[in-house]
């Protein structure tokens, strides 16, 4: 049972905190493209690790990190006001490049002529 109530709590702080974060003013997080990966949180929530990526890359995620670490209060305090959660855990922000990656990813797979390959399995049938 507690498991389902981690799960729903760390859904509910992943949606919240996306509309926190359209809300900032700080231009090192405005000035990205950035996206919430993952959301952990600890079983006594009192730590959440919030998995940040940009589309420009690592380093523009670092420094959207080091935006969102410096509103952390606030932040807390807008999910203390969205929540009911008895207690609000603490923020940790960590820079992933996993948006980069994928991209990367996607480009390579664009990248490769499909056509020959479905045309030739289309004579072996």
């Amino acid at each position: 049972m507690a498991n389902h109530r981690i799960g729903r709590t760390t859904e509910d702080i992943k949606r919240e905190l996306t509309a926190i974060f359209r809300e900032l003013k700080d231009p090192r997080v405005t000035s990205s493209f950035i996206s919430i990966v993952r959301v952990e949180v600890t079983n006594d929530l009192s730590y959440c690790t919030v998995y940040v990526s940009a589309l420009e890359g690592l380093e523009k995620a670092k420094n959207a990190c080091r935006g969102l670490d410096s509103a952390s209060g606030y932040i807390r305090r807008e999910l203390g006001l969205r929540l009911k959660l008895r207690h609000v855990p603490s923020l940790i922000f960590t820079a992933t490049d996993s948006i980069e990656y994928s991209a990367e990813i996607s480009r390579i797979l664009n990248s490769l002529d499909i056509k020959e390959i479905e045309d030739e399995d289309d004579n072996i049938s």
